[in-house]
């Protein structure tokens, strides 16, 4: 569809032919239409696909189109799992009330509480938000949805994954009204708590849901690495931002503290690398972010704090250092690169303890993955046999066993009664084979 097509304002379209935009993704296409005539919506697209925009523009349509409800609330309240997220929407949504008299405020934790207050009396239209700091407001009295039109989630599975589940309800609850509109927005529509939650939330939602869940992006070329130990992971971590042609690189690890400990050997070789992760306060995690995405650094070492929705289009590598715990990070981590119809590079590398990881991957993605190698890098690690289950171990002797005292009817009790007593010790004593046995002897 065309942009022109949309049926939004004329001031929102010349704003985003202003920005470059002519037509419109899948996710737009289907969301927008269906947003824009006030129903509520639950809707999945794969990473990348321009969801953001399928809910700002029905979001401005309303403000732009029709009559608060009150004159002091805010009319619409958009909510993210990360703070990092909610800036960037927020940033998004600043471009498109540049042109008109709308006001924004960004209200996040970690910043300083009396500026949000400030900011908040001046009776923003739109407030983007994480949970936990939008709650403290309301506690507070400072914050009010009475006449909340507008409620967005985005990334609604992941705020649930983190806990946020009493701050959303806290949030519906407040805002609990008929004429409230709500538009829920999930990497996955299979995830089961998103669905019971939107069940409470919303009122008979439309369904959109763009691509698998487990679709990956045709433009990024995904390889993966066996590592013997830690010390060969680096070495292929090395190998890679040093001898391939790069721009950005992110690089994701299990832990807050390997990314301080790996950007600062990043650094210690020469390299333009810096570390992100839940320790930092909102101001660092602000400028490194800001620095990453002036292109001021070239390696970005994080968590998954980074692996949702942040839109950064100079990245052409994306690293796993380690494998998510939850596949589905694994989709929205080589997201990263790949933007915009861009190439990108997505590289897996796999110790023995990321071999459970790696196998829940390759059966969410359903595909057979092979192995590349580094020349000069032999690993032995060729990967994990399935453990066999201590209870088909204990199942096969049992069955051993009965083969073994059918055959031989004519045994003695005390043969029997070893025999039981053997199978007994290991949990599983034949009561019916043993008593059928005695009676026909």
């Amino acid at each position: 569809m065309l942009i022109v097509d949309l049926p939004v304002d004329r001031r929102l379209i010349t704003s985003l032919e202003h920005l470059g935009f002519t037509e419109t993704t899948q996710i737009q296409a289907e969301a927008i239409p269906v947003a824009v005539a006030g129903k509520d919506l639950l809707a999945s697209s794969k990473t990348g696909s321009g969801k953001t925009l399928a809910f700002l523009l029905p979001a401005m349509q309303r403000v732009l189109r029709t009559r608060a409800l009150t004159k002091r609330d805010p009319r619409v309240l958009i909510l993210t799992p990360t703070r990092e997220l909610a800036k960037q929407i927020y940033s998004q949504l600043r471009l498109l009330v540049s042109n008109t008299n709308l006001r924004s405020t960004l209200v996040l934790g970690g910043e300083n509480f009396n500026d949000q207050v400030k900011q908040l009396d001046r009776d923003p239209h739109f407030v983007v938000g994480t949970p936990g700091r939008i709650v403290d407001h309301l506690k507070k009295g400072l914050l009010h949805l009475h006449g909340l039109e507008l409620l967005i989630l985005d990334e609604a599975d992941r705020m649930l994954d983190l806990g946020f589940a009493e701050q959303l309800k806290a949030v519906n609850e407040e805002a609990n009204h008929r004429l409230r509109q709500t538009l829920l927005f999930s990497a996955t529509l299979g995830h089961a708590e998103v669905n019971e939650f939107a069940a409470e939330l919303l009122k008979a939602p439309v369904r959109i849901a763009i691509g698998e869940e487990n679709q990956q992006h045709s433009e990024i070329t995904q390889r993966f690495f066996l590592a013997d130990n830690l010390n060969q992971k680096e070495k292929l971590l090395f190998h890679f931002v040093q001898n391939e042609t790069t721009k950005q690189v992110i690089i994701f690890t299990a832990t807050r503290k390997d990314t301080e400990r790996l950007s600062a050997i990043l650094v210690e070789k020469g390299l333009s690398a810096i570390a992100l992760h839940g320790d930092l306060n909102q101001s660092n995690r602000n400028k490194i972010m800001d620095s990453f995405f002036r292109g001021k650094e070239k390696i970005l070492v994080t968590t998954d704090i980074a692996s949702r929705g942040l839109d950064l289009l100079n990245v052409s590598h994306v690293i796993n250092f380690d494998i998510p715990k939850h596949t589905e990070e694994y989709i929205h981590r080589i997201g990263r690169t790949g933007r915009a119809g861009s190439k990108g590079d997505a590289i897996s590398i796999i110790g023995p303890k990321d071999w459970d990881n790696f196998k829940k991957v390759e059966a969410f993605v359903q595909q057979s993955i092979s192995f590349d190698r580094v020349e000069g890098i032999n690993s032995k690690f060729k990967g994990l046999k399935p453990v066999i289950a201590k209870s088909v171990k204990v199942d096969k002797f049992v069955k051993d066993n009965k083969k073994k005292v059918v055959k031989k009817k004519t045994k003695s009790k005390t043969s029997v009664n070893k025999t039981f007593h053997e199978a007994k010790d290991v949990g599983f004593a034949p009561m019916r084979r043993k008593k059928k046995i005695i009676e026909e002897e």
